[in-house]
């Protein structure tokens, strides 16, 4: 009863930030999707860290690290490179560039022209790119909810389909609620709850354990594959192996959910502060998870359990019902609030570049998000597929597709319309039929993706002998 109690009571302080959000809300389109550009550096970074790596860290990468071992901290810290260097040299021209030509969605930055300006190509450009974010941000939304519900049936025995329909009815509320404004408030007060979580469960594992050395000498004892500083999957050495994940970093610019803080920060400016918050963060939650994942991997016995449950189980063995309950409540809401960062990605796509005279309706923007939740929960309902794994799915397709236009679109590289629909498909295509090859398990999908997508880039820049490409 104290588990269920500590929940309620944690949820539903999060969702109160979320509906408080309102007070600062305008009822425009512009203000749902972008908050009115006026988010601090602050707000954006740890906004940017919790949706990014809610049910990814707390679900995923604590699974993997159970059954991997130490091989988490490369594929980490390949992804935190390149995550960083987007942010060091791709943010702050995003957010320019998109400003100087009054979009409010990453299809419409994608494109060299806005509105009616566009031509048959351009249109064509922005309706693929806002198809390839509803299909499969859709989809990484729905691996959320599949997260959330995942913890509630471990913990409360609640079937899945609970834990996706509370998702789902939360998603509608905070979106509802304030649009982007409510999920980067929630997302900012969630992002000190996933670090003090983290930091509990770890000192509670310790403190079981006897230590960290005793930690360590458990794991030494039932698997020293556990411990082994070279990956088990690098089938081509430790460097393809960091580099495939560093590109899987690089993949945050295809990430609309993500990617749309930069552009909602209140200046270019602050964008070097909103960096060095995002990454100092970044690297304590990371590194705290992966720790909780060795300590659940010690203590939790390698049975026949679903290994993406290791942290609500771990929880439950070593925290009073009351902390059990705040811990699980802050991985839900966290899991949900990333949910609603997609959603409202999705909603943009569907309402800004599909449909772009519902732009002029605010409710008719709220409702693509109401259409948005009716798609992405049946996935979440019926899909068999791992959270790790469909996120991976999900990312390596969105960094392979929109992410090489969307860094040479904010350096400042011109492309036709031609040349970027060529870029968005082959980098598509290529990611998708890597993984029918037998190296799609040692190679990260995003790094032949996004290499491919480059790669058109550059031959197009060659046949157009060497001069700026035509906007």
């Amino acid at each position: 009863m104290s588990v269920l109690l500590g929940f309620l009571l944690s949820l539903a302080c999060f969702v109160l930030v979320g509906i408080l959000s309102v007070r600062r809300a305008a009822p425009t389109s512009d203000d749902y999707l972008l908050a009115g550009r006026q988010v601090s550096p602050w707000l954006t970074a740890l906004s940017a860290i919790a949706t990014n790596n809610s049910g990814f860290m707390f679900i995923g990468l604590i699974g993997v690290t159970y059954s991997e071992g130490l091989t988490a901290v490369w594929i980490m810290g390949g992804w935190m490179a390149g995550d960083y260097a987007i942010w060091l040299w791709v943010a702050r021209g995003l957010r320019i560039r998109s400003e100087e030509m009054h979009v409010a969605s990453i299809p419409g930055f994608l494109s060299s022209r806005a509105g009616e300006g566009r031509g048959k190509l351009e249109r064509l450009l922005v309706m693929v790119t806002a198809l390839v974010i509803v299909v499969f941000l859709g989809a990484y939304a729905a691996a959320q909810l599949n997260a959330g519900s995942k913890a509630l049936h471990v913990l409360f025995g609640w079937d899945y389909s609970v834990g996706a329909l509370l998702g789902a009815a939360l998603v509608v509320v905070y979106c509802f609620s304030g649009g982007i404004r409510a999920s980067i408030w929630t997302d900012a007060a969630q992002s000190c709850v996933m670090i003090a979580a983290m930091l509990l469960l770890l000192v509670a594992a310790l403190y079981e354990l006897g230590g960290p050395l005793q930690l360590f000498d458990r794991l030494r004892a039932l698997d020293p594959e556990l411990l082994a500083l070279t990956p088990r999957s690098a089938k081509f050495g430790l460097l393809a192996f960091l580099a495939s994940w560093f590109f899987a970093g690089l993949g945050v610019a295809g990430q609309p959910h993500v990617m749309i803080r930069a552009m909602a920060i209140h200046s270019p400016e602050a964008i070097p502060a909103a960096r060095r918050i995002y990454i100092i963060w970044y690297i304590l939650f990371t590194s705290l998870c992966i720790l909780v994942g060795l300590a659940s991997r010690a203590l939790l016995p390698a049975a026949s359990f679903d290994q993406e449950l290791a942290l609500p189980l771990l929880a439950g063995q070593l925290l009073p019902g009351i902390l059990v309950g705040v811990v699980l409540a802050g991985l839900f809401a966290a899991t949900m609030s990333t949910a609603d960062s997609q959603v409202l990605s999705c909603s943009a796509a569907i309402s800004r570049d599909l449909f772009p005279d519902w732009s002029r309706s605010y409710m008719r923007t709220k409702l693509a998000t109401l259409l948005v939740v009716s798609l992405v929960l049946p996935v979440a309902l019926f899909a068999e597929q791992s959270v790790f794994r469909l996120v991976l799915i999900a990312w390596s397709a969105l960094a392979s597709a929109l992410g090489p236009l969307l860094i040479l679109r904010s350096l400042g590289a011109r492309a036709s319309a031609g040349l970027s629909l060529s870029m968005v498909v082959s980098g598509l295509a290529a990611v998708i039929a890597w993984q029918f090859t037998p190296y799609s398990g040692a190679v990260y999908g995003a790094l032949p993706g996004m290499m491919t997508g480059f790669s058109v880039y550059a031959l197009g820049w060659f046949v157009a002998g060497k001069r700026p490409l035509k906007s």
